[in-house]
């Protein structure tokens, strides 16, 4: 490795030549297709997704399923546009106010535009479904057994009266109260259905420019599910131009405070850049897509990529003095330096890898570019930064490395005057410093068991976002935003056609002898139509068709027959009707009543605030049939008047709503569920509140529940994301460990590393539990990745510790030597890394504020951890961690290489069990099998490593 440093150093301009080369192909292959893609239709262009439902594969059942009921149900995602009027007294019901809403809906219906792929076609607001008060039709009786349909605005009204008639007559409408109107008065709600959600963001966009030409007492919001995301997306990537060169000015800054050399750091910076690039450029290039994650790469690149720099620099910095020679110092720097900074890369790289283990792709895609970036900047980082050191004349170097106290005879620098006094405190005090560590360490256990899992994309932005405030609002005032669909469907009729042609006869001959005591001619009827339906039965298909054969030869009977027949035939077809209806179990009155009850119990819950279905549909059109009496606002009591009420429905002007709840089969329905909050959480609850009312109140009939809709989609990627972390976080452990141990070659060594680590990430999820903050996405991430940074500075420290207690022949002797350049290269690094993801607080996007808050305090804690504990257990552990004796060396490594062995062992057991399936029985053999090699093979290095100690010890 010394020969190829050379090379690298002795050639500057040929590795700044090959970077820079590299580079720009690669920016090139990486933009010119997004700039031109007719030109360079060969290579992939980049592709933005914002959407979380890509948070689950497309080939995930619930999404299958979402889509599927989707379009058999005829739905749309919606945009939620509210108009509110708290000052006038009867709030939007007054002409000036539903003028501007009447305007808003006719304008709404414009929003349509060719679509890219396919001009001849249309997308944006599908006007057909748009659910505005002049959109929708006012039911009302028309007289006894008769229903008018009118539309409830059909013009805006130029009297107060009219106004308060709008309102009266939506107000007799379940599915309009709390949903398109507010109980108060004070608000109505638009909802605009889009052909694809995609579009929200454009649509919003044009309906605020339309809100801005109009004046008066009313505000409007604009909210959804969609709408959050789509202007996540949007606003991310504003984000990201910002953050990620904030980030690098910060780090520029500190670097500069530090080392005082501008020619020096800007070699770091140069490695940053380029790191950025080719991560990002890769991405492109392979035909990955920017997802709301994989935005983040360059925040996360920026500043680990000037870690090593960081070392290098500041070895550097306290060694050129004593050669005052580039060369020289420069090599005997990477010498010294290269294997930790492998190892630290490598763990890094392991914990953001890890990733790739969860069962969310764009989580997959961030882990793994993140990993290639972060040993992109390791090669650039041991072959440009020390060949860059060659490019500064010896002139400008006459003063580096010489503090600012030695030039002008003060006393010392800060980190000077501190970290001896911090490493003196840790050997006198170890015992206390371990004690207080695992005080705390058991407060933290507590405050993890208190973590809430939880997450909300409309809490995505700042609380003073207009689409909080318009979440806020509106959950105010109506049933709730927020729309999740619970489909119940029947069983699959399985009976085989000829064992029901066979019941079906049966059924007929009974039901003619129970007639014929009323209807003589009953038995004759029913025995000709038996016969017909055995006849039917061996050439039709279908029951379907054998009981529209039946019903069809009946009719024609019924026109034929002699009259004293007539009333038998009738009595036959109502039989046939009847029987065709029994395979249509949402025409059934016991289940529509069931569904009814589902709806009250839903709304006990607190979250749910309104919800609509077929049978409130029923229950309308029935009250005015009979003369708009509200005790007929009930579910009919048979299949047939349920199926007068939906004939009757169809007459309307939106005879399509009736297929948004209900197929035509009548064996599949959904009901609307409209929550008041977004929660993962609140959802959760929802869903356990239908489990346990079915349970405890069974259908009628076999019913299967399933939900479906955005908000349930994101509880099932939130509960994936969380299985998924914690099996990376074991992977990610287990690969760290098994590192550490090929390091040091020593198992007592590897788990002393883990130590600092551990413990941070315990105190932080700990703090994360005890201040209420929600386990949402980032903080989920933030787990594994901060694994692998979080190990870096126990490498360098121990790395250190053991080269310089061997020169100076004792742990006490060299304490004082490692809290000088090392524990200072730690303190930068620290600081420099820790500050650097600070300028994410400043973003309107909390994902990004959590993400820096926590990756800053998880990577500062590890570095004070490293700081005081690894010191304190050197301390304590001195006689184990440094033996005098192959007897006392052999019996320290057989206890803890069985202590490694069996929690490494462990670990691989679970992430086996968990992604392969294998039962607990053959991974117990295996992890009998594999514990006497482990150990042997960590014996083997303790023992082979403490020769070469020894060697070099009599060698020096």
């Amino acid at each position: 490795m010394n020969r190829f440093f050379a090379f690298w150093v002795d050639r500057p301009k040929l590795i700044t030549g090959i970077m820079i080369v590299l580079t720009v192909v690669l920016a090139l292959v990486a933009t010119l297709p997004s700039l031109w893609p007719q030109t360079f239709p060969f290579l992939s262009p980049a592709r933005v997704d914002t959407d979380p439902e890509n948070m689950l594969s497309r080939e995930e059942a619930v999404r299958v399923f979402h889509h599927q009921m989707k379009r058999e149900f005829s739905l749309y995602d919606m945009v939620v546009l509210g108009i509110v009027n708290e000052k006038h007294p009867e709030g939007v019901f007054n002409p000036e106010s539903l003028r501007k809403i009447y305007e808003l809906t006719e304008y709404a219906k414009t929003l349509r535009w060719p679509d890219k792929e396919n001009p001849d076609r249309q997308v944006g607001v599908v006007e057909i479904d748009l659910l505005a008060p002049s959109t929708v039709d006012n039911i009302e009786q028309g007289g006894l057994g008769t229903v008018r349909f009118e539309w409830l605005m059909p013009a805006p009204p130029k009297t107060e009266e009219e106004a308060l008639a709008i309102r009266r007559k939506a107000e007799r409408i379940p599915f309009l109260q709390g949903t398109l109107l507010s109980e108060d008065g004070k608000a109505i709600a638009l909802y605009l259905p889009l052909t694809s959600k995609d579009l929200s963001y454009r649509v919003a966009t044009k309906l605020r420019e339309k809100i801005a030409t109009f004046q008066g007492d009313e505000r409007y919001f604009i909210t959804g599910l969609p709408v959050a995301e789509d202007t996540f997306g949007v606003e991310m990537f504003k984000e990201m131009a910002i953050s990620a060169p904030l980030a690098m000015l910060v780090i520029f800054v500190l670097m500069l405070y530090f080392f005082r050399k501008l020619v020096l750091i800007l070699s770091p910076m140069i490695v940053a850049l380029v790191s950025v690039i080719w991560s990002m450029g890769l991405l492109v290039a392979t035909g990955n897509t920017i997802h709301i994650m994989s935005s983040m790469i360059p925040i996360f690149i920026v500043p680990i990529a000037v870690l090593d720099a960081i070392h290098i620099l500041s070895e550097f910095f306290d060694r050129y003095q004593e050669t005052r020679d580039r060369r020289t110092t420069i090599l005997r720097v990477m010498e010294t330096l290269y294997m930790p900074m492998l190892y630290t890369s490598l763990t890094t790289a392991a914990g953001f890898a890890s990733l790739a283990l969860t069962p969310i792709p764009p989580v997959q895609v961030f882990g793994l570019f993140v990993a290639l970036g972060v040993m992109l900047a390791w090669i650039w980082t041991v072959t440009f930064i020390p060949a860059s050191v060659m490019f500064i004349r010896p002139e400008k170097l006459e003063n580096f490395g010489l503090k600012p106290h030695e030039e002008a005879g003060e006393t010392g620098s800060l980190l000077s005057r501190l970290l001896p006094g911090i490493g003196r405190l840790t050997y006198r005090y170890a015992k206390v410093v371990l004690l207080v560590t695992a005080l705390i360490s058991l407060v933290a256990i507590y405050g993890i068991f208190q973590i809430n899992i939880n997450d909300n994309p409309t809490k995505w932005f700042k609380a003073s976002h207009p689409i909080r405030i318009a979440d806020k609002v509106l959950n105010e005032h109506f049933g709730g935003t927020y729309m999740a669909y619970l489909a119940l469907e029947a069983p699959p009729q399985e009976e085989k056609l000829e064992r029901y042609v066979a019941t079906l006869s049966t059924r007929l001959k009974k039901r003619g002898e129970e007639l014929q005591a009323t209807i003589p001619e009953a038995g004759a009827v029913f025995a000709r139509l038996q016969a017909e339906a055995l006849q039917q039965g061996k050439r039709v298909a279908s029951r379907e068709e054998l009981l529209e054969q039946l019903a069809t030869f009946a009719d024609d009977q019924s026109w034929e027959a002699p009259e004293e027949q007539a009333e038998a035939w009738n009595a036959a077809l109502l039989f046939l009707d009847q029987e065709r209806q029994q395979g249509q179990v949402f025409k059934q009155p016991e289940v529509l009543r069931y569904i009814a009850a589902l709806q009250q119990h839903l709304l006990t819950t607190g979250i749910v605030g309104k919800s609509n279905s077929l049978a409130d549909i029923v229950k309308t059109v029935h009250r005015e049939l009979f003369l708009g009496k509200e005790e007929q606002f009930r579910i009919p009591d048979s299949a047939s008047a349920v199926a007068q009420t939906l004939i009757t429905y169809q007459n309307s002007h939106r005879p399509q709503d009736l297929w948004h709840f209900v197929t035509p089969d009548y064996r599949k329905t959904s009901i609307w569920v409209q929550l008041k909050s977004g929660d993962n959480r609140d959802m959760s609850r929802v869903v356990q509140a239908v489990e346990r009312f079915m349970a405890e109140n069974p259908p009628p009939l076999p019913l299967t529940p399933q939900w479906f809709g955005l908000t349930y989609i994101n509880v099932v990627w939130q509960e994936k994301m969380v299985s998924g972390m914690l099996q990376a976080f074991l992977g990610s452990f287990l690969v760290v460990l098994l590192m550490m141990i090929a390091l040091f070659r020593s198992a007592l060594w590897g788990l002393l590393s883990m130590v600092p680590l551990t413990v941070t990430i315990g105190l932080i999820y700990g703090t994360i539990g005890l201040i209420g903050k929600d386990y949402d996405m980032p903080v989920a991430v933030l787990s594994s990745l901060s694994l692998g940074l979080a190990v870096d500075y126990a490498i360098h420290f121990l790395a250190r510790s053991r080269v310089l207690q061997e020169r100076y022949g004792s742990w006490k002797e060299a304490i004082g030597a490692v809290f000088g350049e090392p524990a200072r290269a730690i303190t930068r690094n620290v600081i420099v890394v820790g500050v650097g993801f600070l300028p994410l607080l400043a973003a309107p996007l909390v994902p990004y504020q959590t993400v820096g808050t926590f990756i800053a305090a998880i990577l500062v804690t590890a570095g004070v951890a490293s700081l005081l504990l690894l010191p304190a257990l050197i301390t304590l552990l001195e006689r184990w961690l440094f033996p005098q004796t192959a007897k006392v060396h052999f019996t320290c490594n057989c206890a803890t290489c069985i202590v490694s062995a069996v929690t490494a062992i462990a670990l691989v057991a679970v992430n086996i069990h968990q992604f392969l399936s294998i039962g607990w029985t053959r991974l117990t053999l295996f992890s009998l099998i594999a514990l006497p090699v482990l150990i042997g093979l960590c014996t083997l290095m303790s023992w082979r490593e403490k020769c070469k100690r020894r060697l070099k010890i009599e060698r020096w």
